[in-house]
């Protein structure tokens, strides 16, 4: 399922990024690798929070959308 469907206060352990090459690596860089642990904080608007790799990150829900957990 997509980050989207993960509820505040919930981790995930990634399975698979999505996306075209160049969206794949701004994830990877992120933070977002195959096997990671993310974490919901949570999600106003559309955007959603998480932390990765003990970093507090931002995304749009279209990003979001592409890193399947």
């Amino acid at each position: 399922m997509p980050l989207t469907m993960v509820g505040n206060g919930e981790s995930a352990t990634i399975k698979k990024v999505g996306g075209k090459e160049e969206t794949r690596r701004f994830l990877e860089n992120l933070g977002f690798v195959t096997g990671g642990t993310v974490t919901v904080v949570s999600e106003t608007e559309g955007n959603i929070i998480v932390n990765v790799k003990e970093s507090r990150v931002a995304i749009g829900k279209d990003m979001a959308n592409k890193i399947m957990v």
